[in-house]
């Protein structure tokens, strides 16, 4: 209570208000994926795809594929136990099958599958308080941004550094697929 004699109600309110602009702008701040994931959107609907697949850049057997839906882009990234077979789908440009292999015939413990509603990058809770949210799935846990980090039995720190990483990882996914179709 010895604190509160420091507290005039003209800090108090400043102390208010700088609390609110700095929670809502960490909630606001872009994530890293949201540049990549909309120029990959804007270059399959320039291209008329709908799926690329590639090999990721660190990585002789992992691969990634993409379907976009309107409103949606799906990723999946993965290790895959046949890597000459996927490359093989890939310079046959067969993005769908490799897409599918990846979802089916990939090292589970090594598959990440991200639902990008939007497609404007891995939100850490959707834009509207009960709309749809993105998803990030490692193997097999499922991780759904929608805010709700208590729901997960998480606090607030772990649930922003869960989403950070599948921000990240998401991201060089992303960049993958674009280099892709910067080739062609």
């Amino acid at each position: 209570m010895g604190w509160m004699k420091y507290l005039t109600p003209t800090r108090a309110v400043l102390s208010a208000f700088l609390t609110t602009v700095f929670t809502v702008g960490a909630a606001a701040q872009e994530p890293v994926s949201a540049s990549p994931a909309k120029e990959l959107a804007a270059l399959m609907a320039a291209k008329k795809l709908d799926s690329i697949a590639a090999r990721m850049p660190d990585d002789r057997e992992q691969f990634v594929g993409a379907l976009v839906f309107p409103g949606q882009l799906m990723v999946v990234w993965a290790k895959t136990t046949a890597p000459a077979v996927v490359n093989e789908k890939l310079i046959r440009k067969e993005y769908k099958e490799v897409y599918i292999d990846l979802n089916s015939a990939s090292v589970l413990e090594s598959r990440h599958f991200v639902t990008d509603l939007g497609p404007d990058g891995l939100r850490s809770r959707p834009a509207q308080k009960q709309g749809p949210s993105d998803s990030h799935d490692l193997g097999q846990k499922s991780m759904r941004f929608d805010g709700n980090w208590r729901e997960d039995k998480m606090s607030e720190n772990d649930y922003m550094k869960a989403h950070a990483e599948a921000d990240a990882a998401y991201a060089k996914a992303v960049q993958a697929l674009i280099d892709e179709l910067k080739k062609g």
